[in-house]
């Protein structure tokens, strides 16, 4: 047995040993599961099984370039280029590259993202005479996608009336045929788009036996990262793959479930031990993470949810630091306090920037502290945002070379005949369109026969299509002789696209054409490390499929020393030594969308227990007063979630009575004494002085937590005597309003009061710092 086994514990050491049969593992955050499937993977090699009978499925690529990485330092790089290891759409792209044909697709078939999707199903909503304001592209979209990964074709569509019905409730009765184009004209331009990756393998698996069966007999062993996280589609290929041999081991945590939006069902994970006799169940429970603080309040946390498998994370690492938490006015205050924050830190711990992470529930939150770490000079960067390869110039040189490959890409054709600008007209295109649609062929075998169809289209714009047909096949002929790059860089002189950002002149032209400098910059880089790999050619069918399957996490987020700003969801895998979660209020997280059910406040959740489980050090959760929400100010409530962590692990910064002060830039004596004659005394009850303590956020914590019965009976405020209906009061935050009602008795008094410029608002007069402006 080699070395590398003495390296695990106990507990991650029973999974790798466990050789035939389904297994399953449940991983607590940081306890090492990366770890056991690559050891696991490294050991069933050791034990004599083939490389080429191994298939690996990750959540990203990095992952499994990570893994293989290891690997090949424990069993030779030459074994493990012979894996199958990737994720699910970059597994099945390559099995679909070899037995596609037999759904009618070519092997080079071009993979469309989401932005290639939504214009095209806009086109089709164009075409086919539908409001776009009814017919949302996107939403249009989104549905197609989540029928498809619940393997609802447009067959199963058509014969579903519940479904037919749902959508002509929302106004929609036509979604089933924009769904039946859509699927059409991807089809007709050689075109898959993400989830057609997963539904054409179940497809293929299902209708051709023999196909199944030669994958059933090379994927002997089987193993799935984030289990948890796979859906309908997904599960399906997997328990086909595995069903001959059975011997399929799935690692996951079910507290670590987070996308449900995208079709990711958690009773695969809760139900893996019905659908296999005998599952063996491994359990690692030491997080080597994060600190004893962190791991214990993540867990205080996940106790909440009633929907878990049973397990007890733990650590044997330091009590660390307390969960800091912080109460700012507004979110550019909570900026403000992340960027001052990180910056002393930075300072005081010789900590690097890289060192800090900034979570958030949606993209919009990042604006504020972005607005922060610029005015500290602390670079940073956004995950998630628009990715490299969605910026416009660089789609462009990419549309040219998925011509090159697949020339019936419609997309990619219609965005390039006319860029650099060629002269033909959007007419042109149009009467292109429909030439193809009315003939059953792609727009790029019209322009191919355009002597032979009638077309309305005068003999100057003729020869330009020619012209840009003639140009498309010169480079084909030149892709049969050479690497990726060389074409590329080709590729962007010929067709003028350089030449047209370097006559732009302008700082945005320029920057542009940095881009696809770097764009192939990075070309050549990839040719150079496809030369490590065993079959691959550094081709550009290569390159296009690994970029139409990189994800924004597949970069290496320890490239350059920056601040990490991202999502939770994106977060997810990922660690940190100082990561702060900022936006922790009701309505924003958890979020006023996933609060109408206990399974969608149970996710809400689980992204919290993910988010504070990637720290190792410390930990800060900041909430505000008040936030900017679609251009208003509005209150802002601490979110639940900060009461439900044991309060032996968290530390408030802001207690409740020690709120902003302003410091005045006024000297207070200029304005004489106070004659004390005129104040209002406020009697002593009970002989004792009114107390002017108040208790902190822990004493009142521990109060609310008091049953009625034994809290202690509290007299009420004397409140001032003007307080009545009519009466004129000026609020601190408000300004000035008129009180239209008062109801309740002792410290339940409210007020009705309607501001001049913040509308009616009902206060609790006890906590309401009102002034009496006049009686009525």
């Amino acid at each position: 047995m080699s070395n590398f086994i003495d390296e695990l514990n106990d507990a991650q050491r029973a999974p790798v040993l466990h050789k035939d049969g389904p297994l399953m593992v449940i991983a607590g955050a940081g306890s090492g599961k990366t770890r056991v499937l690559t050891y696991r993977i490294a050991h069933l090699m050791e034990q004599g099984v083939d490389s080429f009978n191994i298939l690996a499925l990750t959540f990203t690529n990095k992952a499994a370039r990570e893994m293989k990485k290891r690997i090949a330092t424990i069993v030779g790089n030459s074994e493990a280029k012979n894996l199958w290891m990737g994720t699910f759409h970059s597994v099945f792209a390559k099995l679909l590259r070899f037995d596609g044909d037999k759904l009618g697709y070519p092997s080079n078939f071009t993979i469309y993202d989401t932005q290639d999707s939504q214009r095209l199903i806009a086109s089709i909503i164009k075409e086919m005479g539908l409001d776009k304001d009814i017919y949302k592209y996107k939403q249009v979209q989104n549905r197609i996608s989540s029928y498809k990964n619940s393997l609802i074709t447009v067959k199963a569509y058509f014969q579903n009336p519940e479904l037919m019905e749902a959508d002509a409730m929302a106004k929609r009765p036509r979604l089933g045929e924009i769904y039946q184009n859509y699927v059409d004209r991807c089809f007709k331009a050689g075109a898959m788009d993400f989830d057609d990756l997963l539904l054409r393998t179940n497809e293929l698996l299902t209708r051709f036996p023999e196909v199944l069966m030669k994958y059933q007999d090379r994927f002997r062993y089987i193993l799935v990262d984030e289990y948890q996280d796979t859906n309908h589609s997904q599960y399906l290929i997997v328990k086909a793959l595995s069903d001959r041999y059975q011997n399929i081991c799935v690692v996951g945590d079910d507290a670590q479930s987070i996308y449900s939006f995208r079709g990711a069902n958690i009773n695969n994970i809760l139900n893996f031990q019905k659908d296999y006799d005998d599952v063996a169940m491994y359990r690692l429970e030491q997080n080597y993470r994060s600190t004893k603080n962190i791991v214990s309040a993540a867990n205080s946390i996940i106790a909440n949810n009633k929907n878990q498998l049973e397990k007890n994370v733990w650590t044997s690492n330091d009590d660390g630091g307390l969960i800091k938490i912080h109460r700012s006015v507004t979110d550019a205050e909570e900026g403000r306090y992340v960027a001052g924050s990180i910056f002393e830190s930075k300072m005081q711990n010789q900590m690097q920037n890289g060192d800090f992470a900034v979570l958030y529930r949606t993209n919009s939150q990042s604006r504020a502290i972005e607005d922060a770490l610029r005015k500290r000079d602390i670079p940073y960067r956004i995950y998630g945002g628009l990715s490299f390869y969605q910026r416009k110039e660089i789609k462009d040189v990419l549309a040219y070379l998925r011509l090159i490959i697949n020339p019936k890409d419609e997309e990619a054709l219609k965005r390039v005949v006319n860029f650099p600008t060629r002269g033909i007209g959007q007419t042109t295109i149009d009467k292109l369109v429909v030439a193809a649609n009315h003939y059953g062929r792609s727009i790029y075998e019209v322009m191919e026969h355009l002597d032979k169809l009638n077309l309305n289209i005068n003999s100057g714009t003729k020869r330009k299509l020619t012209d840009f047909v003639t140009m498309i096949k010169s480079f084909q002929i030149m892709n049969e002789g050479s690497d990726a790059f060389t074409l590329a860089e080709h590729v962007a002189k010929k067709t003028g696209l350089l030449l047209e950002f370097k006559k732009d002149g302008t700082p945005e032209g320029i920057a542009k054409m940095e881009n696809i400098e770097e764009l192939l910059n990075g070309i050549k880089d990839f040719v150079e490390g496809q030369k490590e790999i065993a079959d691959a050619t550094g081709s550009l069918t290569e390159f296009l499929e690994d970029v139409a399957l990189a994800t924004d996490m597949d970069k290496d987020i320890e490239d350059d020393d920056r601040v990490a700003l991202m999502t939770i969801h994106l977060a997810k895998g990922l660690e940190f030594p100082y990561v702060y979660i900022v936006g922790m209020e009701e309505d924003l997280f958890p979020s006023a969308m996933s609060m109408n059910t206990r399974s969608e406040l149970e996710e809400e959740r689980r992204l919290f227990y993910v988010a504070l489980t990637r720290a190792e050090k410390q930990a800060f959760l900041t909430y505000t007063q008040n936030r900017y929400r679609w251009g208003k100010l509005i209150d802002a409530e601490p979110s639940r979630f900060l009461e439900e962590i044991e309060e032996q692990y968290v530390e408030n910064l802001t207690p409740v009575n020690d709120g902003y002060r302003y410091k005045s830039t006024i000297d207070k004596n200029i304005f004489g004494e106070v004659d004390k004659s005129k104040l209002r005394q406020v009697k002593p009850q009970n002989g004792t002085p009114p107390s002017t303590q108040k208790p902190n956020e822990n004493q009142l914590r521990k109060l609310r937590k008091l049953k009625p019965e034994i809290s202690a009976p509290t007299k009420p405020m004397d409140l001032d005597p003007g307080l009545v209906t009519g009466a004129r009061v000026n609020h601190t935050r408000f300004g000035r309003g008129k009180i239209l009602n008062i109801e309740g008795a002792g410290n339940d008094r409210k007020a009705e009061i309607h501001f001049d410029q913040g509308g009616i608002k009902k206060l609790l007069l006890r906590f309401a710092k009102l002034e009496v402006l006049d009686s009525a």
